[in-house]
């Protein structure tokens, strides 16, 4: 099992180019399943999951054909099997969105009940709920989601709370309904109004996409499309954030300022100063940042899948600081890896209270989950003499090349095997 060796203390200094979106690339890819014609997606993120997709989608019978510039010509001409079995749904929770596409176009799917990280319920109610009011027929039996439809009609659909894969499962299955389906309360992330966007340029009719109401116009059939995948806001955030702990300085490459608002908005909070011209960021920090309180939530909000990092960066603030998570009730397991490095954080309830230290110190720790991971990556960064890092697959499903990144901003870490 491969492990991360990062000595840290070490200012991190230099550039680096955002990659695309994880979160916008999944559903962008089954939006493939919804019409015979050739599609290509560009600015794929070379990562665990983005290839666990493809792997899926080739299982249903896509034709999938991959560029060395981690672009992808899809072909849904004939779709042989309209299943997601276990093996390939089970380390990555974004495969029920092969089930609304599948539904939406041939009237039946089997998709396996999700896995993906231990960080909560994270259930598929909403995603059922929708499809129901859409006219099809589920049933859940040994561990699988079974779906008919005789042809799916447009309904007004309240999601009963804010998800984004349930909103862009049943966009994806309205846009070949017959009718108007309306989606209220529905997530507002900048990854579904990227889906929208590319739905939009294969022939669907949406409005509304960024806000909580989206309305989608069913249409006959959608042809090809070629669509480039937007930039990773949470990568882009991550290295935003292990700079501004380390005091360094970064040029952050290919990311809109407007996506990022929160998490600017908290790092300048912090001490930190952030300039920016174009999809360039300037991200500069003195030596120690002020404490500064979060509160996770859906999107404008700050992101629950930046809270560890965040965390990470207050251990070494000057003061005390709190965060609170709203969107997942198992998002405080890297607490206890963040204090067996020196930290001190105290957790009461949805809240932990984050004590700053004037230094971490390395020690050997283990990643509970994709974001945990990236907030001990930071907190061996910060820490002094040698922090090793377990489980990090974890990482790899979430962030490309993470140690190459790192190594040309100075960071001294490694990638080990055992």
């Amino acid at each position: 099992m491969e492990k991360l060796v990062i000595e840290g203390g070490v200012k991190l200094h230099g550039e680096v180019e955002v990659s695309g979106a994880k979160n916008a690339a999944l559903p962008i890819l089954c939006a493939s399943l919804l019409t015979a014609d050739s599609v290509k997606i560009r600015n794929l993120p070379h990562l665990q999951d983005v290839t666990t997709m493809l792997t899926l989608l080739g299982h249903i019978g896509v034709d999938v054909e991959l560029d060395e510039k981690m672009g992808v010509v899809l072909r849904a001409a004939e779709l042989n099997r309209l299943q997601a079995p276990y093996e390939l749904v089970r380390t990555m929770r974004a495969s029920v969105l092969v089930l609304g596409p599948l539904v939406a176009r041939y009237g039946k799917a089997r998709v396996s009940l999700p896995g993906g990280c231990a960080i909560g319920q994270r259930p598929v109610d909403q995603h059922i709920k929708g499809l129901e009011a859409m006219g099809a027929r589920v049933k859940i039996e040994q561990g699988y989601l079974s779906v008919t439809a005789d042809g799916l009609v447009g309904a007004e659909i309240v999601f009963d709370l804010v998800t984004v894969t349930g909103t862009e499962n049943l966009m994806l299955a309205a846009t070949l309904a017959d009718g108007v389906t309306t989606l209220r309360n529905a997530a507002q992330e900048p990854e579904v109004l990227d889906l929208a966007v590319c739905l939009i340029g294969m022939g669907a009719k949406i409005s509304g996409a960024g806000t909580d109401t989206i309305k989608i116009e069913g249409v006959a059939s959608l042809h090809g499309f070629d669509h480039p995948v937007m930039f990773d806001r949470i990568e882009a955030g991550t290295y935003m954030t292990a700079v501004a702990a380390t005091g360094g300085e970064l040029l952050l490459k290919g990311a809109n300022v407007n996506v990022i608002s929160s998490l600017v908005s908290k790092l300048t909070g912090s001490g930190a100063s952030i300039h920016f011209e174009g999809d360039q960021l300037l991200v500069t920090a003195p030596n120690r940042l002020n404490p500064i309180d979060i509160k996770t939530a859906p999107y404008p909000g700050f992101p629950t899948d930046m809270q560890a990092q965040f965390m990470a960066l207050n251990t070494i603030a000057n003061g005390t600081s709190t965060v609170s998570e709203t969107i997942f009730e198992n998002r405080f397991m890297h607490v206890q890896e963040l204090n067996r490095l020196g930290a001190k954080i105290e957790i009461q309830g949805n809240m932990a209270v984050v004590k700053g230290v004037s230094s971490l110190t390395g020690a050997e720790v283990m990643a509970t989950d994709l974001r945990a991971s990236a907030g001990l990556v930071i907190a061996g960064l910060i820490a002094a003499n040698e922090t090793t890092i377990g489980r990090i697959y974890h990482l790899d499903r979430g962030y490309e090349r993470i140690e190459e990144k790192f190594g040309r901003l100075g960071a001294k870490i490694r990638r080990v095997s055992g």
